[in-house]
């Protein structure tokens, strides 16, 4: 599972030929959430607070990415990397 992105001790990673809907997981120390990336909701799992704020914010900023790298994936291909939140 590529890590396309990590910050504040958060990892965002996709796998390949994932199932849908659209999605991308983070993780931070022992908790993991998928996250819809057309509806940025948690559709399984949990962060803490602070960190699912961060992950949001930070995919919030970067959707259009996203959809390209689950695109990629879908297509076993090798992500892009995406800019971690400053």
């Amino acid at each position: 599972m590529p890590t396309i992105s990590a910050f504040y001790g958060i990892l965002i990673k996709m796998y390949f030929q994932d199932h849908a809907p659209p999605h991308f997981h983070a993780l931070y120390a022992d908790a993991e959430a998928l996250i819809d990336i057309r509806t940025l909701t948690v559709i399984e799992g949990q962060l803490p607070r602070r960190a699912n704020a961060l992950v949001l914010e930070w995919a919030q900023e970067h959707r259009a990415e996203l959809m390209e790298d689950w695109k990629l994936c879908e297509m076993r291909q090798a992500p892009r990397k995406i800019r971690p939140l400053p």
